[in-house]
């Protein structure tokens, strides 16, 4: 019997239960201005029906899907991926059993397929754009599972919608040609409810699309740099969230972090230039990146890839789902010298309510939402040091311009003068979009778009004013918006509602430029992007990627129609 699965409880549809709930509700009003501590018990009333709602194993949606391989589709690139479970080294002491991608090379190059050696996580998968892939997904896993292509233009059926997830026993086969830019982009499961566990297990990889600049730095100077959090147990076992249904309304935290699977954060460089290709790999925390040593993060891609032309930033904000990429020159730094990527203090904005630190919820933080507060989001940490070593490396000078990006003029978008609004909230012990939850099926007129038109999206985080007021949004977290199946640009971002303290802790952190599939959405905060609707029709999804989140269904189907 998996152990971990079921520490994601699973929530029935909102529509189903807001009727319910109205009694409960209005009780709760009744008591707003009576004293704190009536609320305090109401709130957590509120978690045990909402969460009551939910099945804890989670509901089965798979189907057979594409269990075959085309016989009119010629790969250049073959793998098989197998997720199954493992027992791991990964502390001293006893094994750890995590969620593993086995990978084959059925066709192709050594250099298509590399593993990281003694992690849990699975392989970096390496292509040039213009070729044609094909994975065999093989789930050897206790539940369902599925894998979504996280940042690829790809059609529907192959991008990892949790309708197309496949049981134990079953396989699915992708066959997609790379049409995106070269830059990073990563590969994790997605099935519906239980994405949160299996990832947190250890399900993600690397899908790197390679450029042929040889002005940038390569070979063992060009790194990953998965970043994500852990917690364990006194037996080394993975603790998630059973047990702290706050936990999980927030989020998971670990206490530990972990780079590119493993417990070691230090690593020896030479004296030259690299290029740090870094993830936030984790299920909900956010990290201020910086360094120790003061100087700038050169920013040189996004998510999409390369911008036109570096950015220096004194710290940036990278929240789950979100790439960077960083050029650091070690060149200069003195041996023996060590230099920490960090994550700097700052304030998320969470909140228990709309009365403050000290109001309604303000002093249940510690106890309900994750225990040791030194393990909240925008606590100060150190992530990973490099050692500088006397070994000359390849010595590099960054190039001015990077890459050319065609800008999408939002004037063209068919909604430019009434853009489509998706508010992000909290709503009667739900996460929503625009007060609904997941629906595998269900798209709603709002969510359908028209091939190759251009549109003009904002995201809010707050309710949208129609509902109950205060009671609306009891909690207001951090939400990074992810977009299925596309790359758009950031247009647009407005803190005219944010707390000002808030925002003076992050506002250098923010990359505007480039391309992008995810951006991170901070209470109060609204963000408009524009995208183009190309070359697939069909249904994908967009989603708070908090996994926890998207677990609780903060997520939604958008339609492509001819």
């Amino acid at each position: 019997m998996e152990q971990s699965a079921p520490g994601i409880a699973p929530c029935t549809p909102l529509h189903a239960i807001k009727q319910s709930r109205l009694p409960l509700v209005s009780l709760t009003k009744a008591l707003i201005m009576k004293n704190f501590t009536s609320i305090k018990l109401i709130f957590l009333l509120l978690i045990a029906t909402g969460l009551s709602a939910c099945n804890a194993q989670g509901k089965r949606n798979s189907q057979t899907g594409s269990g075959n391989a085309s016989s009119d589709f010629s790969p250049d690139i073959e793998i098989e991926l197998t997720a199954q479970p493992v027992a791991m080294q990964l502390l001293d002491g006893p094994k750890t059993n995590v969620f593993h991608y086995e990978a084959r090379l059925l066709k192709g190059s050594d250099s298509n397929l590399s593993e990281i050696q003694g992690s849990y996580l699975g392989p970096i998968i390496r292509v040039k754009h213009g070729q044609k892939i094909r994975v065999i997904f093989k789930n050897n896993l206790p539940r369902e599972s599925i894998i979504h292509w996280h940042g690829l233009h790809i059609p529907p059926e192959m991008d990892g919608h949790p309708m197309h997830a496949v049981d134990n026993g079953e396989q699915y086969v992708y066959e997609f040609t790379v049409v995106d830019r070269p830059g990073t982009y990563w590969f994790h499961p997605h099935p519906d409810k239980i994405t949160g566990p299996q990832v947190y297990r250890g399900l993600a990889g690397l899908f790197i699309i390679e450029d042929e600049r040889k002005s940038l730095p390569s070979g063992d100077q060009d790194q990953p740099l998965v970043i994500q959090d852990r917690s364990f147990n006194s037996d080394n076992q993975l603790v998630y969230v059973e047990g702290s249904p706050m936990q999980r309304m927030q989020g998971f935290l670990g206490n530990q972090i972990f780079i590119n699977g493993k417990k070691e954060l230090t690593q020896n460089v030479k004296k030259g230039t690299y290029r740090l290709r870094i993830l936030n790999g984790s299920n909900a925390r956010i990290y201020k990146l910086a360094w120790s040593d003061g100087s700038d993060l050169k920013v040189i891609a996004t998510d999409g890839g390369l911008l036109e032309k570096p950015l220096n930033k004194p710290y940036l904000i990278l929240a789950p789902g979100e790439r960077v990429e960083i050029w650091k020159d070690f060149s200069a730094t003195n041996s023996g010298e060590e230099i920490t990527l960090e994550s700097l203090a700052f304030s998320s904005g969470t909140s228990m309510g709309r009365m403050g630190s000290g109001g309604m919820m303000g002093n249940m933080g510690g106890g309900m939402i994750g225990g040791n507060a030194s393990f909240e989001n925008g606590e100060a940490m150190h992530l990973y040091t490099f050692n500088v070593t006397g070994e000359e490396g390849k010595s590099l000078e960054i190039p001015q311009t990077l890459s050319e990006i065609e800008e999408i003029d939002p004037v063209n978008a068919v909604n430019y003068d009434t853009p489509k609004q998706f508010h992000f909230y909290h709503e009667r012990m739900n996460w929503v979009i625009n007060g609904e939850t997941f629906d595998m099926e269900e798209v709603a007129d709002w969510e359908k778009v028209k091939l190759n038109t251009t549109e003009v999206w904002q995201f809010i985080n707050g309710d949208d004013g129609s509902g109950m007021g205060m009671m609306q949004d009891m909690m207001q977290l951090p939400h990074p918006a992810h977009i299925h199946g596309l790359q758009f640009q950031i247009i647009e971002r407005d803190i005219s509602g944010m707390d000002a303290e808030v925002w003076n802790s992050v506002k250098d952190g923010f990359i505007n430029q480039g391309w992008q599939d995810t951006f991170l959405l901070m209470p109060g905060m609204k963000v408009k992007v524009v995208m183009r609707f190309r070359d697939f029709t069909g249904k994908y999804i967009y989603h708070c990627h908090n996994l926890e989140h998207e677990d609780m269904g903060m997520m939604r189907n958008y339609e492509v129609l001819p």
